[in-house]
Order: structure tokens, then C-alpha cells, then sequence
């Protein structure tokens, strides 16, 4: 089994200083194989933020891989937002915009869904899913689990419609689902969520969808500060909601879903 933390939406810029002693200690606890980042790191992508981004990431201890998000393209430079977009980012974060790990039961797929001229609404190109096939592929073995980290959702329940759908996803998602990917994990919308694919959308064994609400912003969306825990074997998934309670200044699991893998994919199998 591996513990993969999914943190998101951090926004340093429009962060609860408060929350980083209790955040820190919460992934120390769960002794994570990896860490994912989901993007947003920042909130305007200032110079001042990205340090704040890195010395964050730096005093977490377990493996770490970082995806951009809409947020860390700078808005206060417009030559370098057109011509070198991702500048600051490669300087304090990673010079690796899609990274990728493995280990003997993970194969995880970084993919950069931001692009300057959709920053807000993000797209995702053939190319990409053809370079994460290829990985996915490769890797061989397969009971190790496949996951796709990105910052833009790959689908979105109605209650999400106040942001535009992700231009490419839905066949990104069918075709990664296709080479074998498993489980996506996205962010953006500040908002928990964790279902296996629709049918209608996927028309192969559906993967499992999981959303982290942002771990440390204070633009929030109708839920408190959270970050997800996963457990994750050859053929279960136990996602848990890690939200902080403000009077006791921790973060606690709140909610626990886990998931079977079968022919036709994963299905829910406990609600808690």
C-alpha cells in the first residue's frame, strides 16, 4: 500500500498564516510515500510568493511533485507572461513543468494544463496525453497504480458549472483512461470530490476522479480548509478528507470514501 498526500490551491498571496504549523504537522503525521501539488502555489505569481511557495515545500519530507496551476502565470509582467510565462515558477518551484514518479506500486503523471492565452479555463493538447501514454505504458507492470495530477478538472458536477469545463478534457480523460491511467487528481475548485467517471463520458472501465479544496487560501468556497489522504492498493483506494477544525487548530479526516477496482472499473464501495 501507498499514502499519497494531495494538497492544491495553497495561494501564497491570500493564504491563513495560521494554518501552516497545523497543515505541516498533518502530512508529517500521515508518513506519505509522495506529496502532489496540485498548481496554485501562488495567488499572483510574484516573486515574494513563489519564495513563500518554496520554503513551504522545502520543510515537507517525503518525495514531493508539484503541477502549475492558473495562478502562477504572473499577471504584473505582460512581456513575461507572453514571451516566458513559467519563469518564476522554474526558478523557486521546479524546472520540470510535468514531472513523473514511480516506485514499485506507483506510477504517477504530472500534466501542465495551464497555457497563458486559457489561463482561467485551461486546455490540455494531444501531445500531453501521448507523452503520459507513453509513460503510463512503459512502466509495465499492471497491478502498480496510474495517476494523473493536473490542475484544471478533467469533469465537473453541475454544482461546478461557475467555472468554464477544461478545453480537451474529456478526451484526454477517455484516452488516458484508455492506456491505463486510474486515478486523476485535480484542484482549482476549492471543493472535496472523489466518484468514479461517468460512462457517458468515458465509454471504457471508468477511473476514479478526486478534487483537494485548497489546503491553506482563504477564498474559500463553501468548505473549510482541506487536503485529501489517499491509500492506495493494487485494487482499493481509500480517499479521506482532511479538513481543519478551527477551535482545536489541527486538521482532522472529516469524510472517507474507499473504492474497489473491478473489470469495469472503480466503484464506491464505503461512504463514511
Amino acid at each position: 500500500m501507498r499514502t499519497i498526500v494531495h494538497l492544491s490551491d495553497l495561494h501564497f498571496g491570500r493564504t491563513e498564516a495560521s494554518l501552516y504549523e497545523p497543515l505541516l504537522a498533518a502530512v508529517g503525521a500521515a508518513k506519505p510515500d509522495l506529496v502532489v501539488v496540485s498548481g496554485d502555489l501562488t495567488q499572483r505569481a510574484r516573486v515574494w510568493q513563489f519564495r513563500q511557495a518554496h520554503a513551504f515545500l522545502e520543510r515537507l519530507t517525503a518525495p514531493i511533485l508539484v503541477v502549475p496551476g492558473n495562478h502562477d502565470v504572473p499577471l504584473d509582467n505582460p512581456i513575461l507572461r507572453a514571451f516566458a510565462p513559467w519563469t518564476r515558477y522554474r526558478r523557486w518551484i521546479s524546472e520540470d513543468l510535468e514531472p513523473s514518479y514511480e516506485d514499485d506500486e506507483l506510477v504517477v503523471a504530472g500534466l501542465n494544463t495551464v497555457t497563458p492565452r486559457a489561463w482561467q479555463r485551461g486546455r490540455i493538447k494531444e501531445r500531453q496525453v501521448a507523452h503520459l501514454c507513453a509513460i503510463f505504458e512503459r512502466s509495465g507492470d499492471a497491478d502498480r497504480t496510474r495517476v494523473v495530477v493536473g490542475h484544471h478538472p478533467f469533469a465537473q458536477s453541475p454544482d461546478d458549472v461557475r467555472k468554464a469545463p477544461t478545453r480537451g478534457a474529456r478526451s484526454a480523460l477517455a484516452r488516458l483512461a484508455a492506456c491505463g491511467a486510474d486515478i486523476f487528481l485535480t484542484g482549482h475548485l476549492h471543493a472535496w470530490h472523489a466518484s468514479p467517471s461517468d460512462h457517458a463520458v468515458v465509454a471504457v472501465p471508468d477511473v476514479l476522479l478526486v478534487q483537494a479544496g485548497t489546503g491553506l487560501s482563504d477564498r474559500l468556497r463553501d468548505e473549510v480548509n482541506s487536503f485529501n489522504l489517499l491509500r492506495v492498493s493494487p485494487r482499493t483506494v481509500a480517499v479521506e478528507r482532511i479538513e481543519h477544525v478551527a477551535l482545536e487548530r489541527v486538521f482532522r479526516a472529516a469524510q472517507r470514501e474507499t473504492f474497489s477496482r473491478g473489470a469495469s472499473g472503480w466503484t464506491r464501495s464505503v461512504s463514511q
